[in-house]
C-alpha cells in the first residue's frame, strides 16, 4: 500500500475548496483574532487570488495523495516566483481525518520534495501556526528550519 500524488482534477478541487476555505477561516479567527466573517471573506479571496484557474493555475501544483484508489489527503504547493525565486512554497497539505496518523503527511511532502527537486527548485518553504505543535514536529523532522517567527499578544480595547 503506497502513496501516490496524482494531479488534482477540477471536480475534486471544488469539493476540497469548501473544507480549505472554513479551514482557513477558522485559523484566522482563532489565531489572527479576526471575526468569522471577515476571517471567511479573506479566506475566499485570498484563495481565489491563489488560484484563479483552479487546477489550471499557472506555477500551482494541487497533488491528491492515494493509498491505492483511496483518496487519503492532498497537497498544494506553488513553484517559485519572482518574489522568492528559489523556493516553492506548500500552501496546504490535509490528510482526511480518517487516515491520520499514518505517515501521509510525511509522505506527501517527501514525493512533493522529489518532483520540485526533478524541476530544479532548491528550497521549500510554510508557514505554520505556532500552537500546531504536531505539524511543527513533524516539519523539524524532515528538516525545515525556522526562518521567521511571528509574535502577537491580544489586547483588551479600552482597558
Amino acid at each position: 500500500m503506497e502513496l501516490t500524488l496524482t494531479p488534482m482534477t477540477a471536480p475534486e478541487l471544488d469539493r476540497l475548496r469548501g473544507p480549505l476555505v472554513q479551514g482557513y477561516a477558522d485559523d484566522l479567527v482563532a489565531h489572527r483574532g479576526m471575526t468569522p466573517q471577515a476571517a471567511l471573506e479573506r479566506s475566499v479571496d485570498q484563495i481565489r487570488e491563489s488560484l484563479p484557474a483552479g487546477v489550471a493555475t499557472e506555477g500551482a501544483l494541487l497533488r491528491v495523495g492515494r493509498v491505492d484508489d483511496a483518496e487519503v489527503g492532498w497537497i498544494w504547493v506553488t513553484l517559485p516566483t519572482a518574489a522568492a525565486p528559489n523556493q516553492a512554497w506548500i500552501h496546504n497539505i490535509d490528510v482526511h481525518e480518517e487516515h491520520r496518523g499514518r505517515g501521509y503527511a510525511r509522505r506527501m511532502i517527501q514525493l512533493i520534495e522529489a518532483e520540485l527537486a526533478q524541476r530544479g527548485v532548491p528550497e521549500l518553504g510554510l508557514n505554520v501556526f505556532g500552537t500546531n505543535t504536531v505539524a511543527i514536529g513533524l516539519y523539524r523532522s524532515l528538516g525545515f528550519d525556522v526562518t521567521s517567527q511571528q509574535m502577537a499578544k491580544r489586547l483588551t480595547p479600552g482597558s
